[in-house]
């Protein structure tokens, strides 16, 4: 090809020299002679007139004997069936149902605080004592009128049965007895609500109020005690997929903060849609064996929505649209070695994740489609296969 163009350069050169007595173009144009000039621009026009014609024919020559002189070179990748897992990405908050304030349930001085900051206890552990302003000696006068009131009744009792004595006199010992037990149990309670116990087995994360201050009942902040063995996330999530994210779920969370990731499920989804925002609540539980997960810690989630055991995923980068806003790939048909003829194909794509895209029609399993080259080729032209990748 490049002998062909020296060629017909040289047949140029030659033939703008032989005339005009073999005159150079820079003699004729220092003639200053605007006849001889324009002639010989004229001469050259139609020289180069007919080079162009003569390069078109030779083109078309060498390209029916060659076809393959300007193919096009592209990559395929085969399609296959595989699974298709979609999940929505949320952001979510840690918490605990128990993380608990503990407030007392009566007021005077805290006499003694049992535990202290970061102590692990026990569901019913006393935690505090409250002073009781003398109730326990009242509770110990009332037992002592209780238990006589009981020996009353069961001499009573005992008499009654062997029909001695009068009906009235039995019921006024049993009804005093009844009387006095009901005054002690009142008294009980009363006392032990001066006693701070731990509601739950966990951690005192906090001592609020110290020994020796007074304490006011549903007032004074006491203690807060945490337990992460119970730990979930809450989140909210839109509403479009309140069929599509339920109970069972798998998610997967990531905490930038620890740089951890776990999987998860779903725990519960909520059944009420706020009008507020259109979300609606999804809990997921989380395990927490080495207590590194706390309260209120941000978490990012990606919870599975949708799922295709056979998917047909292709790169997004590969799709181009016509103007009627259909979108198409090229496929490759009449394949003859690493020769093959490109195919228009359109398709019709679902859900997304990450690079790929889900196709739901237009392709098949094991079809080639083109990857690199694919914005450059046309329908039917012919193309050259440098690689196949199986997807």
């Amino acid at each position: 090809m490049k002998y062909i163009y020296s060629l017909l350069l040289t047949t140029l050169i030659l033939s703008s020299c032989g005339g005009k007595k073999n005159q150079s173009v820079e003699e004729i144009i220092a003639t200053d002679n605007l006849e001889l000039i324009r002639e010989k621009k004229t001469e050259l026009d139609l020289s180069a007139q007919q080079i162009s014609t003569q390069l078109k024919q030779l083109e078309a020559k060498i390209k029916s004997l060659n076809p393959q002189t300007k193919i096009p070179l592209i990559t395929t990748f085969t399609v296959k069936e595989s699974v298709f897992t979609h999940f929505v990405e949320l952001q979510g908050s840690v918490d605990t149902k128990q993380n608990l304030i503990i407030f007392p349930e009566y007021s005077g001085v805290l006499t003694k605080v049992y535990v202290k900051e970061g102590q692990k206890v026990n569901k019913g552990q006393i935690l505090a004592k409250i002073d009781d302003g003398g109730l326990s000696q009242q509770l110990a006068q009332i037992q002592i009128q209780t238990n006589l009131a009981k020996t009353t009744f069961e001499r009573q009792e005992r008499l009654w049965n062997q029909k001695i004595g009068s009906e009235i006199q039995f019921l006024q010992a049993k009804s005093s007895f009844e009387a006095q037990q009901e005054a002690v149990n009142q008294l009980e309670q009363q006392v032990s609500k001066t006693v701070i116990r731990a509601p739950f087995s966990g951690t005192i994360d906090d001592v609020i109020t110290d020994q020796g201050s007074v304490v006011a009942a549903g007032q004074s902040q006491l203690f807060r005690i945490v337990n992460l063995n119970n730990m979930f996330i809450e989140t909210e999530v839109p509403e479009r997929y309140v069929s599509d994210i339920t109970k069972g779920k798998d998610v997967k969370i990531n905490f930038p903060i620890l740089g951890k990731e776990i999987d998860a499920k779903v725990r519960q989804a909520g059944n009420f849609i706020n009008p507020a925002n259109r979300t609606f609540k999804v809990e997921v539980e989380i395990p927490n064996k080495n207590g590194d997960i706390k309260p209120n810690l941000t978490a990012k989630l990606k919870i599975n929505d949708y799922t295709n055991n056979k998917a047909f995923l292709i790169p997004q980068s590969i799709i181009s649209e016509n103007a009627e806003g259909q979108q198409y790939v090229y496929t490759i048909t009449d394949k003859s070695n690493n020769i093959a003829k490109a195919k228009r194909v359109i398709i019709e794509t679902g859900k997304t994740q990450g690079d790929l895209i889900e196709v739901l029609s237009g392709v098949e399993h094991n079809e080639e489609i083109i990857v690199e080259g694919a914005r450059s080729v046309k329908e039917g032209q012919n193309v050259k296969i440098l690689e196949n990748n199986a997807n």
